[in-house]
């Protein structure tokens, strides 16, 4: 954790939600004046969408299960050193993935393939991290007993070797896991929406993943800071022909603070409408007050975040001027 440069990250599964957090975050830098450095996880998976359907299909005729959030799909190892540079000089080396034709144009490469590696622009004041392995803790990969020959050697890392710890860098961790129905209800409107697949072959991306979900998604919700849960007041009790995606104000969100000298509880139930505690760590609010929610509570962590750099970066400022 860095005083002169902290992280921010929030992290789940894609279909979680996480793009409405980043949203309300974009806000409160604003409202703060704080410039971020806003990184995407797709930017660290290991192989582009045409390499991953080529290794998918090798997989399926071999009897195994890949997904994008195992170890074998992406460069966790990379993710971590990033989050350990930037906290040491606020920068380090990252690149971008083209998540549709529109935004490949933008980037100068082709719809699922990757910009080149290239350092971040300098001068900002903190890192923003969205996305499925940001507070990833794997100190053995052997937890899914696979065959070690399924691992590449540049990517095994079980035999004698430190495991992945990217959780340890960041200072504010923050989880969205919705109700698991709710989750797969939001994946499959939103893969068929993109026309990227059929129902069904949603519903076999999420049974193929469901080991890793386990293993590599779920864990990192209790090292988390804060969680929040969307919890549908509708029934979701079959997701697979579920029509359409329960509206905001058809759900609330549970949120859980892992620390609660961190936060003013009296001032945040003021000052959220309909807020109340479910338990003393648990806050429930309507979804559609989320993002105020959001910004009553984050905004005095990043000002306390701001305070702190400005006191650390004037340290180092003396400390030069002194040693001059």
């Amino acid at each position: 954790m860095s005083q002169q440069h902290p992280i921010i990250a929030v992290t789940g599964s894609s279909g979680a939600g996480l793009s409405t957090i980043r949203h309300a975050f974009k806000f409160i830098f604003q409202r703060l004046n704080i410039k971020p450095a806003i990184v995407h996880g797709d930017g660290f998976r290991r192989y582009t969408d045409r390499q991953f359907a080529a290794l998918l299909e090798e997989a399926r005729r071999s009897g195994r299960n890949i997904s994008w959030f195992g170890p074998e799909c992406n460069h966790f190892q990379e993710l971590e050193s990033f989050f350990r540079t930037y906290g040491e000089c606020g920068s380090g080396v990252v690149r971008q993935y083209a998540h549709t034709a529109g935004h490949g144009e933008e980037l100068g490469v082709q719809a699922g393939e990757f910009t080149p590696w290239s350092p971040l622009q300098p001068g900002s004041d903190l890192l923003f991290y969205e996305g499925q392995h940001g507070g990833l803790m794997a100190n053995t990969w052997t937890r899914r007993k696979v065959d070690s020959r399924h691992f590449p050697p540049e990517i095994d890392r079980r035999a004698g070797r430190q495991g992945i710890d990217v959780a340890q860098h960041v200072d504010l961790l923050i989880g969205v896991a919705p109700a698991i129905n709710l989750e797969w209800i939001q994946k499959i409107h939103r893969d068929c929406k993109k026309g990227t697949c059929t129902p069904e072959e949603s519903v076999e991306t999420i049974l193929r993943r469901m080991d890793d979900y386990i293993h590599y998604i779920v864990p990192q919700f209790g090292l988390t800071d804060i969680n929040i849960q969307r919890m549908p007041l509708v029934d979701t009790s079959d997701p697979f022909i579920a029509r359409d995606v329960p509206l905001a104000d058809e759900s609330l969100c549970v949120i859980h603070f892992r620390d609660r000298e961190r936060h003013d509880f009296p001032d945040l139930l003021r000052r959220i409408p309909d807020a109340y505690m479910s338990r003393p760590t648990t806050m429930v609010v309507p979804n559609n007050d989320l993002r105020l929610a959001l910004g009553m509570i984050c905004s005095p962590i990043l000002a306390r975040f701001m305070e702190a750099r400005g006191a650390a970066t004037e340290r180092e400022v003396t400390k030069a001027s002194t040693l001059d």
